[in-house]
């Protein structure tokens, strides 16, 4: 399996932990996402999105309704508003090294690092939206995500990344799964 890490920045040479600013609660880590997973950062890194996909608990009527029936369906949902910066925003894809990185308790697809950490290569990804498709991922894009504010009830996964970032998006955050 294949850990990376995404970003606007072409030139890290050094990954060091850091805590993330929305979540001081948090210890410093080097984030990373598995290679399964990785199309859920195919995105502006302050680009608010809903991701959605069908897990084994998902249930006939949510997999009909919001997946067309698709058991291995990808949904990735975006606002108008940030559809030219995906079309123009360079993104750069490190691969890095699995060795000292752990999976998350919460979300086994990210992986974190207490040490800082040097990627084993960087490469360009592309056009974003190309990106996406080549992964078969669904992009729905929507004048604003708020409609999708408590689909984390449905018996699919539910992602929200940068909702903060969204237009009227409720200040209220989705539970974890685990507490659900």
């Amino acid at each position: 399996m294949k850990l990376f890490h995404f970003s606007e920045d072409p030139g890290i040479r050094l990954f060091v932990p850091r805590t993330p600013g929305h979540r001081p609660d948090v210890p410093p880590m080097v984030w990373t996402v598995d290679e399964e997973r990785a199309w859920t950062y195919l995105f502006p890194r302050d680009c608010p999105r809903v991701l959605l996909w069908p897990t084994p608990e998902t249930n006939a009527a949510d997999l009909d309704r919001w997946f067309g029936g698709r058991p291995d369906a990808r949904i990735a949902c975006i606002e108008w508003a940030w559809l030219e910066r995906m079309r123009f925003t360079p993104l750069f894809r490190y691969e890095m090294d699995r060795a000292s990185f752990r999976p998350l308790e919460t979300d086994p697809w990210m992986w974190v690092s207490a040490a800082n950490e040097i990627p084993r290569s960087v490469e360009p990804v592309g056009d974003l939206i190309s990106a996406l498709g080549a992964e078969d991922v669904e992009l729905r894009l929507m004048p604003s995500l708020t409609p999708l504010f408590g689909a984390w009830e449905h018996s699919f996964h539910f992602s929200g990344i940068r909702l903060r970032n969204a237009r009227d998006w409720p200040e209220v955050a989705p539970p974890s799964p685990t507490s659900a």
